[in-house]
């Protein structure tokens, strides 16, 4: 974080500083911070008011643990620490990390924002970029996916004197979120991967989806460098509304970053050609993490690191080091449980339509293993934000599941959650009436104890079993993903049905 006192923090929020101790305006702010358990000496604790914690009533054990402020919307009395009032915490936090990067911004050494959105692959791009600047100079950028008006300030909030970059990533699920985004920290570069139908139940259509992403482009100045997606129908048109240059990516002969010879191996690894913009030889790349799909991932991160300066042999060297990026997204891990051995696709961070495919197509590209070919398993959760034709988007992915060459289909809803129960009968429909005489395996599961059940019975049935996880947060996939990473112990029949082994109970 820039130099900032909690009476520099006050007036940039244009808050009320509240000190009953006298002399806590003075103080230094050495981190920002909303989760009390993360407070330290120095810090400022941003007091949020949510759906089920108030943050108002951590502010008292904050001060004990180092704080030297709280931004608050209400005096707590008997805290024992300087207090910032301000109508809404949240916006204040807002403005607090606009503040430090007009400090970053005034500073007399170069700082270069580069700001990221899409339906899919934001996460995954930010970190294969974030791994190729920070091989060059200090980067900044999201734990996870803080991209929204909480998440993408506290990572500006980071940025410190030394930073040379920051990634931001930036999502939305209704029109103007990613302007606001924007106006607390405006991109040098703006990348756009996509554009799908995720949240279209609450933008109402593709064309509005389309509208908010392009705030990203529009909040560039004359300055600004767009780079977007040459194959993507949605994404072209925004190269009139950049008001700098543009820069394009993609596989087809259009595209300055383009690749092509895109093959996979037996663990839906991708390598490809690369061409970069004044580089006479093609690079040959070789992703680390699984996923054909990152292919357009890799190119966009590639695009942006390239424009900054980083040299063609780290781009292919860093890229084809990436094995671990933010969890739940493509993550692959072996597990021994309940007396079956089986390969885990942990894709289940969120899901919509788009990233559904994607991660079908990953695990039917799972095509060979030692000792014979795989079988595929996919755990789907239900979709939700998806709009009035959510039912058929999920008969679609069932189709889709069948149509890929996936051996057994198992969709999860909600047992306490009528919509996702529902949601989730519609994908088992969609897949049941994809496989007509074919021999795809379609069950579904009321909660994730009786998915982990049923793939152990069909793993312990077929060797070499590979088995994706991909769903909405709501489904509980992520947190089925975290339990089979710590194979914590399998459920028994008091909340799932037991599953059996030579007839004792596992």
């Amino acid at each position: 974080m820039m130099a900032m006192t909690v009476q520099d923090a006050a007036k940039s929020v244009a808050g009320l500083l509240h000190d009953t101790q006298g002399d806590g305006g003075s103080a230094g702010i050495t981190s920002v911070v909303t989760d009390s358990r993360k407070v330290g000496p120095g810090a400022l604790f941003v007091a949020i008011a949510g759906e089920h914690v108030d943050g108002h009533d951590f502010v008292g054990s904050a001060a004990k643990s180092g704080a030297v402020a709280a931004l608050v919307d209400h005096v707590v009395e008997d805290a024992p620490v300087a207090q910032i009032v301000v109508k809404d915490t949240i916006a204040a936090l807002g403005l607090l990390a606009k503040a430090n990067i007009a400090l970053r911004r005034a500073a007399q050494a170069p700082f270069t924002v580069v700001g990221i959105t899409g339906s899919v692959g934001k996460t995954t791009t930010k970190d294969l970029l974030k791994a190729l600047l920070a091989s060059q100079a200090e980067t900044i950028a999201p734990i996870g996916s803080f991209n929204n008006d909480i998440g993408m300030p506290l990572t500006a909030l980071e940025v410190g004197e030394r930073t040379r970059f920051l990634v931001s990533e930036m999502g939305a699920s209704h029109l103007g979120e990613i302007a606001y985004l924007t106006s607390l920290v405006r991109p040098d570069i703006s990348i756009v991967l996509k554009v799908g139908v995720a949240h279209l139940g609450e933008f109402g259509s593709v064309e509005n989806i389309q509208k908010a992403k392009s705030e990203i482009v529009e909040a560039l100045d004359e300055h600004g460098v767009a780079i977007l997606n040459a194959d993507d129908e949605h994404v072209v048109p925004m190269a009139a509304i950049a008001p700098g240059k543009v820069f394009w990516f993609g596989q087809g002969s259009d595209a300055q970053i383009r690749a092509w010879n895109v093959t996979t191996d037996e663990h839906d690894r991708a390598e490809f050609d690369m061409m970069l913009p004044d580089v006479s030889d093609p690079c040959h790349v070789r992703l680390a993490i699984p996923g054909r799909h990152n292919v357009m991932n890799a190119l966009a991160a590639a695009s942006a690191a390239w424009y900054l300066g980083v040299p063609a042999d780290d781009i292919v060297r860093i890229l084809g080091e990436q094995r671990h990026i933010s969890p739940h997204r493509m993550s692959v891990f072996r597990l021994e449980r309940g007396g079956a051995d089986f390969t885990v696709i942990d894709d289940s961070f969120n899901a919509n339509p788009d990233s559904m495919k994607a991660g079908l197509d990953g695990l039917a590209g799972w095509s060979a293993v030692s000792g014979g070919r795989p079988f595929r398993i996919a755990v789907l959760g239900s979709m939700l934000e998806l709009g009035g034709d959510e039912a058929a988007l999920h008969r679609s992915i069932g189709e889709y599941a069948v149509h890929a060459g996936v051996d057994a289909v198992i969709a999860v809803g909600g047992e306490h959650d009528a919509l996702l129960d529902s949601l989730a009968g519609d994908l088992a429909e969609g897949a049941r009436a994809a496989s007509g005489d074919a021999p795809t395996l379609v069950e579904t599961a009321h909660n994730v104890d009786e998915a982990d059940l049923a793939v152990i019975r069909l793993a312990r049935d077929h060797d070499h079993a590979v088995v994706l996880l991909k769903g909405s947060h709501a489904s509980g996939l992520s947190a089925l993903a975290s339990r089979w990473e710590r194979n914590d112990h399998v459920p028994d029949s008091v909340n799932a049905g037991a599953a059996t082994k030579n007839g004792e109970t596992l």
